[in-house]
């Protein structure tokens, strides 16, 4: 075990970051955040002063090139996760990289091949979060065969009104989020936790707002989709489909949902439902406290490096197969044909 000081960079400083990341890492003890680099000179002191936290960067690059750093948080958005990522892999440095692992899935499979070369250096992909709480009860309920033999998996989610008028966002940008769209990756990285992965995808999308003005109001053209609907085979022999959009206001009865021949579970609004056969109606399921997960990443982060855990939310590999998972999709939405998993 390792008792060296945790010195932490980061490279991006957003909501996440601010919320999540840093108080969590200056809250452990051995560890302490260095500096700052985010989108500008002012956004980084300003992130600096309210935490309290030495050194401003002005690039990047620079946070990873101090001597004094020797792990670093990436919390830009998906264009840089690839870059920073190699860059401090190669200066031997550990690495916690936002969700949405990258901008595609060679970026992702680069990552993962830089990482397993370097196997003194933790790598860790921040998790996807909503489903963390109920991941343990979800997995021991389909090992007791709650469900029996799992048949389909359905998923969607409740949005808002489309508003032709709002500016562009990152979500929205190509070139900053690449094959990413909306948290399709999000929700297909907890459907690969309770059942495992896909093997076929079919998918259509529809973007309804062609072009949108950004920030500095330059008009660009959308080419992330507003709405997609994904038909798979999955390798557990269920069917799924998941629809993901930023327009299904007012949706009702929405979550995911595993239906299976013996019974069916929902999780939705933090809540899990179930229901076996011969029973009318869902009923909320109590999560036992010892089953109940949580959010723990910055500290799963450090345990890591110190050699007192491995990473398990979320590992390279995991990534690599939600980004390969979007990029199927893509492709599929292109050529309209089914795309078989994981990609050649």
């Amino acid at each position: 075990m390792s008792t060296k000081t945790i010195r932490v960079g980061i490279i991006g400083a957003g909501t996440n970051t601010t919320q999540m990341h840093i108080p969590g890492l200056q809250a452990l003890a051995g560890v302490e955040v260095v500096g700052v680099c985010n989108r500008s000179h002012e956004s980084s002191q300003r992130v600096t002063k309210e935490f309290g936290i030495p050194k401003v960067y002005d690039h990047w690059n620079d946070v990873i090139e101090d001597p004094d750093t020797n792990a670093i948080v990436v919390g830009t958005w998906p264009y840089m996760h690839c870059r920073a990522t190699l860059a401090a892999l190669a200066a031997n440095k550990h690495v916690m990289t936002e969700a949405r692992m990258a901008m595609n899935a060679q970026e992702a499979r680069a990552m993962r091949d830089a990482a397993q070369a370097k196997p003194q250096c933790v790598v860790q992909i921040v998790p996807s979060p909503m489903t963390l709480h109920v991941d343990r009860t979800i997995q021991r309920l389909i090992a007791e065969g709650y469900l029996g033999e799992i048949l389909v998996i359905e998923g969607h989610q409740r949005a808002s009104f489309l508003d032709r008028n709002a500016l562009l966002t990152w979500r929205q940008d190509f070139d900053l989020s690449g094959f990413n769209v909306l948290a399709l990756g999000i929700y297909y990285e907890a459907i690969l936790r309770w059942v495992g992965e896909a093997t076929l995808v079919l998918a259509r999308g529809k973007t309804f707002v062609k072009n949108r003005r950004d920030a500095d109001g330059i008009l660009r053209a959308v080419r992330v989709p507003e709405h997609v609907d994904v038909t798979a085979d999955m390798a557990c022999g269920a069917q799924m489909h998941l629809q993901e959009s930023a327009v299904t206001a007012l949706l009702q009865g929405g979550g995911l949902y595993l239906f299976g021949s013996d019974g069916v579970l929902r999780f939705h609004g933090e809540k899990l439902y179930g229901a076996r056969k011969g029973e009318d109606d869902l009923r909320e399921l109590e999560i036992p406290a010892k089953d109940k997960g949580g959010w723990r990443v910055e500290e799963e982060f450090v345990r890591a490096i110190r050699g007192e855990e491995v990473i398990t939310h979320t590992p390279f590999e995991v990534g690599v197969k939600y980004m390969e998972f979007t990029e199927a999709v893509a492709r599929s939405m292109a050529t309209g044909s089914a795309v078989a998993l994981p990609l050649e």
